[in-house]
């Protein structure tokens, strides 16, 4: 009995080591923005989730209507994630 927990145990590490990191929210400047294109520029943090160091970058927006919620200059916290191949915000609002 004590085998067999050990080598679920051992499983289960093994199925959540290779689960993909939960993104999480980072403080950024939005640079510029590109509605036709459905892209941001963010002068932001540390992505964690992406072993990204902090930047400037151009992201690709997940929905068009994120970019209705933002102007340049804001202070926002988003969430970013490898989506296609393409750096994606995924989540994005102004931060308080």
């Amino acid at each position: 009995m004590t085998r067999w927990i050990a080598t679920l145990a051992l499983a289960a590490s093994a199925v959540f080591a290779a689960l993909p990191a939960h993104a999480q929210s980072t403080d950024a400047e939005v640079l510029k923005i590109d509605k036709a294109q459905q892209k941001i520029t963010l002068r932001h943090g540390e992505i964690k989730n992406l072993d990204m160091p902090a930047m400037t970058m151009v992201f690709r927006v997940q929905d068009a209507g994120m970019l209705d919620a933002v102007q340049v200059g804001d202070k926002v916290k988003f969430d970013a994630d490898k989506v296609g191949g393409q750096y994606t915000v995924t989540k994005l609002a102004p931060s308080k």
